[in-house]
């Protein structure tokens, strides 16, 4: 999955904004080249300068120019007080492209550093397109945490109402199947352009950065409830009769009926999403739909009751001693 913002190149053909897009970015007739869609503004803190500004500004346009994936730069400028240097770096790529990602780890990590070594200048490059690559690189670094986080908090809290470890692990690990089973569809819809047609999409683009971690908070609750209702009948049936099969055959045959007609219902909601012209609309409406299906079908009416039915009194496991540690509470 490659993360990144979705920008105006994206929005239906004839749109004014699509249009002004793409006379900005054609290169070689009345537009400047795609990266004037997304240009980098680079500072630099002149406060501790050990040369003057002139030897710092040519330095920076020598080593700037001749950075791979660079179309030009601007003639570095001053501030009225000496202090601050600026200059406009302009990608040969467009703000949503895998290269302009590439150039900012190189400015940042290479280019720059390199043409301000010895002078004692610091540079910062900003601008609209390097905040939203910073967003992207930060929420896909924590994206494993708040997914790890979240289902160590769903493990215990299904430990302590089913009395069971078993369970909890089946729960997660389904749960977890059905959340990366929907970002693969959209990355095969809109990443690789798989059908991207009867969306209206023009073109394949990046997954917007925020989408999964806000698809796996919607879809963990979902699958989450569509499973403690389950679970929860299961168990009232195991309690009653200690028979693992007619727990597992009745929990399904009394809470089937219900989880379909509430995953229809939703699906049925999500997917009229996807006729809006957003693109993140669009993303949204499809991730959650798809896992809905798949939770709803795939997971809840064939993975969960047929692993139990297989664990058998397996299911119910829990060693004697956290038994008596944990908490006693029913659904």
């Amino acid at each position: 999955m490659r993360l990144g913002h979705i920008d105006d190149g994206a929005d239906p053909a004839g749109s004014t904004t699509r249009e002004a897009y793409d006379w900005t970015a054609h290169a070689g007739g009345p537009g400047f080249g795609p990266g004037v869609n997304g240009p980098f503004t680079l500072v630099v803190d002149l406060a501790h300068a050990t040369v003057t500004a002139d030897r710092i500004a040519d330095r920076l346009t020598d080593v700037l120019t001749k950075t791979h994936g660079v179309a030009h730069v601007t003639p570095p400028r001053t501030g009225p007080d000496g202090e601050v240097l600026v200059t406009t770096v302009v990608p040969t790529t467009g703000p949503q492209s895998a290269g302009t990602a590439a150039l900012f780890a190189d400015l940042t990590d290479t280019a720059v550093p390199d043409a301000l070594e010895g002078t004692g200048a610091r540079g910062y490059l900003t601008g609209s397109t390097a905040g939203q690559i910073e967003f992207r690189d930060t929420v896909g670094e924590r994206l494993p945490l708040i997914i790890g986080i979240v289902l160590v908090a769903a493990f215990l809290l299904l430990t302590v109402v089913f009395r069971s470890l078993v369970i909890p692990l089946k729960a997660v690990a389904l749960n977890l199947l059905t959340t990366a089973a929907s970002y693969g569809v959209l990355v095969a819809v809109f990443q690789w352009g798989w059908g991207d047609r009867l969306l209206g999409l023009g073109e394949p683009v990046p997954i917007e950065s925020y989408v999964p971690m806000m698809m796996f908070a919607i879809v963990f609750g979902l699958s989450m409830d569509y499973e403690i209702f389950l679970l929860s009948r299961i168990a009232e049936e195991w309690r009653a009769t200690r028979d693992n099969e007619r727990a597992v055959g009745t929990g399904l045959a009394l809470t089937g009926r219900v989880i379909t007609c509430a995953a229809l219902i939703m699906t049925a909601v999500f997917l009229s999403f996807t006729g809006s012209p957003a693109v993140v609309v669009k993303m949204l409406a499809l991730g959650l739909a798809v896992s809905v299906v798949l939770d709803a079908t795939v997971v809840r009416l064939v993975l969960v009751p047929s692993l139990m039915f297989l664990m058998g009194r397996a299911n119910w496991w829990l060693p004697r001693w956290l038994d008596r540690r944990l908490p006693h509470t029913t659904v």
